[in-house]
């Protein structure tokens, strides 16, 4: 029988401003990618978010991104290796520090936004996010956008890479997401979410949004928690792989009942 992980960006809210339903996401998704402060979120909401998914055996991923806050990490940035580098140990040694305190820890780093997008294809700061997680822990998974030169190098580094398709995204024929800018790139109807994501589990296989047809290998499935039909997307998305018989399983082997 197939399985396949469910993963959400969460723990982005900012003081009074809200970001999504965390908690309703938190009892559907089998990862929770949180925030570490530099894209999105602050500490007490963090924590707070950890404690819930540590309450319901969701495994955690650091979602590290650039230091954007206004730009929400979806600006493309420059930084230096000395920069990324630190910046990306300091991220994740936050959360680390955040989920120890909530009776959890930190399984995977999955880069956001812009980082994400860049290093899928950028050598250098591919490069320098790879040596920031070896130098925290090399035991954390990269969680890394399928079918981009990341993954390869991120294994020829040592490190353990899970593969992931985007359910609420748009893709182009080379397997890049369609920017956020363009008309299309964020599908928000539950329905066509649900079969797309139903077909790449079973044939590994996506139409892209010019009608053709490519391989996409993944073993997560991302829902960005800031969709406002988000919570409906994930609960459609359970619907119809239990229907197909898929199990919803974490990578790293954690069961979400």
């Amino acid at each position: 029988m197939p399985s396949i992980d469910l993963n959400s960006d969460l723990g982005e809210s900012f003081g009074p401003w809200p970001m999504g339903n965390d908690a309703a996401m938190l009892e559907l998704v089998t990862s929770a990618n949180i925030a570490c402060g530099f894209h999105a979120g602050d500490p007490a909401g963090i924590l707070n978010v950890l404690k819930i998914a540590a309450s319901r055996n969701v495994v955690i991923g650091a979602h590290v991104g650039y230091r954007d806050l206004v730009g929400f990490g979806r600006r493309n940035m420059d930084p230096s290796s000395a920069e990324l580098v630190a910046d990306t140990i300091y991220q994740v040694g936050a959360l680390q520090a955040l989920a120890a305190a909530a009776g959890t820890s930190v399984r995977y780093v999955k880069p956001h936004g812009a980082l994400y997008n860049t290093i899928a294809n950028d050598p250098r700061q591919a490069a320098d996010v790879i040596a920031a997680i070896k130098a925290v822990d090399p035991s954390l998974t990269l969680m890394a956008l399928a079918g981009a030169p990341i993954v390869a190098r991120a294994r020829d580094a040592g490190l353990t890479v899970v593969c992931e398709a985007f359910a609420d995204r748009s893709y182009n024929a080379d397997g890049s997401l369609v920017d956020r800018r363009l008309a299309g790139a964020v599908i928000h109807d539950p329905e066509e979410i649900s079969k797309r994501m139903v077909r790449m589990v079973r044939d590994k296989r996506i139409t892209t949004i010019d009608g053709a047809e490519i391989e996409l290998d993944a073993q997560s499935i991302c829902i960005h928690g800031d969709t406002p039909t988000a919570v409906a997307i994930a609960q459609g998305l359970r619907r119809a792989l239990d229907a197909e018989g898929v199990t919803l399983q974490s990578f790293v082997g954690a069961f979400h009942g």
